[in-house]
């Protein structure tokens, strides 16, 4: 790899919500990437011409030192998203104005649903309150959702649409929960009960593909909503397949020869579902790219029939000539 337009980095690996969905919020320890280990990168990191890093979760604004690791990016001239909760928005407005180009904060339903799902109090009161800060510091400045479908919201993805439009972001992502990989601080993956608690049964399916088709109905998709109607049909697909009623269908992708994944405890994955294949607190980050590891897993990957990415539910398929936020809209 001469090239690395995407760099996705964790640089905490604790969380301050408790979500049904996800298990980082369980870890007992507390790992950064620090200032000094994005320092000894640095070199790497301009050698593949990377264009975008976006910090991701955990939750990045537990980071001791955030705004260092943005700074020494920026001055790169490279391009910052922050994936947050959105609950400490409000601390850092000024500060994420500041260091970070734009926000991508997860939305899980209107207030009540949200709540519930996020597992903290008045999770939805603090994430308006940080989005209304922002807002009034600078209007412009871009902030979108993103929202996780699973058993507990699959019937609300219109008044989830509608609560996004009244926070006042910019737009509104949809992807489907992962039940599958070991991703997200489950090393052995999810027992078939947990599964059970956040997949969809045959007849919620059949319910949620009538909430999708009456969200394209209304005629957002690609705009507001960002993904087209051949993609939020494909969360419906997902789940079908989740349950064996379809087969399952890999997206197109093409994350590990474009993108990897920096873990807070330095663990490099070539996405967010595959086995690491180096560690950058031993190893330069385009060693590690372009050792023998990571070198085989490239060459014998073959996207539509690999059991990890026909299962995927966050895909890249990066094109150098459209738009960041058109490559990105699930990141």
């Amino acid at each position: 790899m001469t090239t690395l337009p995407v760099l996705v980095i964790s640089p905490h690996s604790r969380c301050n919500c408790r979500c049904s969905m996800c298990d980082i919020w369980k870890s007992g320890t507390v790992q950064e990437i620090s200032p000094d280990d994005l320092e000894r990168q640095i070199e790497s990191i301009e050698r593949l011409r990377v264009e975008w890093v976006v910090f991701s979760g955990g939750e990045p604004l537990m980071h001791s030192d955030l705004w260092r690791l943005s700074t020494m990016l920026r001055e790169r001239d490279i391009r910052i998203t922050l994936l947050s909760s959105g609950l400490l928005l409000r601390k850092h407005a000024e500060a994420i104005i500041r260091h970070v180009d734009d926000v991508i904060v997860s939305l899980d339903g209107p207030r009540q649903v949200h709540n519930a799902i996020r597992g903290v109090p008045r999770a939805f009161e603090l994430l308006a309150a940080g989005v209304a800060r922002i807002r009034e510091i600078e209007p412009r400045f871009r902030i979108s959702a993103r929202s996780t479908v699973q058993r507990a919201n699959f019937d609300c993805l219109m008044p989830t649409t509608d609560a996004a439009r009244d926070l006042a972001l910019d737009s509104i992502s949809f992807l489907a929960a992962d039940m599958e990989s070991t991703a997200f601080r489950r090393p052995d993956g999810w027992t078939a009960e947990k599964k059970g608690d956040i997949a969809l049964r045959a007849e919620e399916v059949i319910r949620l593909e009538e909430e999708i088709e009456s969200l394209i109905g209304r005629g957002e998709c690609g705009t507001f909503v960002r993904e087209s109607p051949a993609k939020l049909r494909k969360i419906v697909h997902h789940f079908r397949a989740q349950l064996g009623e379809a087969a399952a269908v890999a997206p197109l992708c093409n994350a590990p020869w474009v993108s990897c994944v920096v873990e807070a405890d330095g663990l490099v994955r070539p996405c967010f579902f595959h086995a690491p294949v180096g560690n950058v607190r031993t190893a330069p980050l385009e060693q590690i790219l372009n050792g023998p590891v990571a070198k085989a897993f490239r060459q014998n990957l073959e996207v539509a029939t690999n059991p990890v990415c026909r299962k995927c539910v966050c895909s890249l398929n990066w094109k150098p000539a459209v738009r960041k936020a058109e490559n990105a809209s699930v990141l």
